[in-house]
């Protein structure tokens, strides 16, 4: 199979609708990061870094920038729906490529459900007698009935949502530069990268666990590559759309993160000995800055774009659904298409996601048990995907011609990255982690032992 072409399929295979051009990628991507998406995390990773939360945006950046680059170099030769899941099987066989596409489905089902808790909180803020598990129940409902519209249709209005949040970002940092010019800073202007002292020196496991939770801020760029199999013109947008997601989003992210944290009257020890004040840390420090209208503005603008960026994860978790059950390593029903629409897939992953989202919205501590053990998922699905580059340029020597840079140094540093940062993850993550790993070995094993025995020569 030559590269950017699409894998032949049987008859009866079901196929999606071709849709999509290259702004559509973008849109999605960068509603399923979200411009804004370190305002949910904010507090979290100033709490964990010891105030340097911009440097954990800047080395997360570059660890997925690794990432970035082995995804573009894999949707290239297998432009399919299953993402990862779908490079792990050309590169590494049937067995690893179910296993990627089963740490992928934990992250593509909670991440989903970490945005909608994002709206409902946000929305809380703003109308404290409505719970906010209401609000999050609410947001899924209107987000799945766009997706069950069609791709493009949700693309038409994430792209008014997505103008919408840029819009606001801008705001808020012209917003930021005019108080800090006007009033100062409220902390040292090196401190978001060095940290402000009030948890001790510098250290850097303290900004590698932090990056462990940052990590959830990037996950949607990878979410591009799920729509491979709707794009026109060929896997080299979805390659161009993944990395330039990247990029513009790691700018925004450590831009904001810098000015937030310049205006944070709040110290980070004081973060670390308050959890329940890490969530509404970002809120707090605008409306200390600037006042009530800023802060009113920026929680309406999350509530709708986390909402958003669920409806592109939603989108990305249907896909993976559909991609493995077409491959009948999920139930048959998911692989069914309406109109080029995965429906059935997609109305699982929405009742999934409902049920986590709500779960969490009910619990003082929801966000916390969400937010630890969704990017044990994603990692380890990352560790398979730079080896599937190995596996597939290296190993198997398909394709064109070895790049010893591209297809064996980036994957292999990537890889390294990856693995560290599950490391330093939280100890509940990894737990998780494990238990949802040694599930899908199980699902495995019970799967092949079905399969008819090959036929003896």
């Amino acid at each position: 199979m030559s590269a950017g072409t699409t894998p032949e399929r049987t008859p009866e295979e079901a196929t999606l609708r071709r849709d999509l051009g290259f702004r559509d990628l973008v849109v999605y991507g960068l509603l399923f990061i979200a411009p804004m998406a370190p305002v949910g995390v904010f507090g979290t990773l100033d709490a964990k870094s010891h105030g340097a939360v911009a440097l954990v945006y800047v080395v997360a950046t570059i660890a997925m920038a690794f990432t970035a680059f082995s995804y573009a170099q894999m949707v290239r030769v297998a432009p399919r729906a299953g993402s990862v899941y779908a490079y792990a099987r050309v590169g590494l066989g049937k067995g690893p490529g179910f296993i990627a596409g089963w740490m992928a489905m934990l992250d593509y089902l909670l991440i989903p459900a970490v945005a909608y808790l994002f709206s409902g909180i946000a929305m809380n803020s703003l109308v404290p007698d409505v719970s906010r598990w209401v609000w999050t129940a609410l947001a899924v409902v209107v987000t799945t009935l766009l997706n069950l519209w069609g791709v493009r249709a949700a693309a038409r209005v994430g792209f008014a949502v997505l103008a919408m949040e840029i819009t606001v970002l801008v705001i808020f940092m012209v917003s930021a530069i005019v108080v800090l010019a006007t009033d100062g800073a409220q902390r040292g202007w090196l401190s978001p990268l060095t940290g402000d002292g009030t948890q001790g020196t510098f250290a850097l496991s303290a900004v590698l666990a932090a990056v462990s939770v940052a990590v959830l801020s990037y996950l949607g760029f990878d979410a591009i590559a799920t729509f491979a199999e709707e794009v026109t013109g060929g896997s080299a947008k979805v390659a161009r759309a993944v990395l330039f997601c990247l990029v513009l989003t790691g700018v925004l992210f450590i831009a904001q993160t810098y000015l937030a944290a310049l205006l944070e009257p709040t110290t980070s020890a004081q973060l670390a000995a308050d959890p329940a004040k890490q969530g509404s840390a970002f809120y707090d420090t605008v409306n200390e800055a600037a006042g009530t209208w800023l802060h009113d503005l920026v929680a309406v603008s999350k509530a709708i774009g986390a909402a958003f960026a669920a409806l592109a994860g939603q989108a990305a978790a249907g896909r993976l659904l559909f991609a493995m059950a077409r491959d009948r390593r999920l139930p048959k029903a998911l692989s069914r298409t309406d109109s080029g629409v995965p429906r059935a897939a997609l109305l699982v992953a929405a009742v999934i996601t409902l049920i986590a989202a709500v779960w969490a919205a009910r619990r003082d501590d929801g966000l916390d048990q969400l937010t630890s053990v969704v990017d044990i998922g994603a990692l380890t699905a990352f560790t398979l995907l730079h080896a599937s580059v190995v596996g597939y340029f290296v190993v198997r020597r398909r394709g064109e011609q070895i790049s010893w840079w591209r297809h064996l140094v980036i994957p292999v540093v990537g890889a390294a990255i990856t693995v560290a940062v599950i490391v330093e993850a939280s100890g509940t993550a990894q737990v998780v982690g494990a238990i949802w790993l040694a599930v899908g070995l199980v699902v495995l094993v019970v799967q092949r032992g079905r399969e008819p025995a090959a036929p003896q020569a």
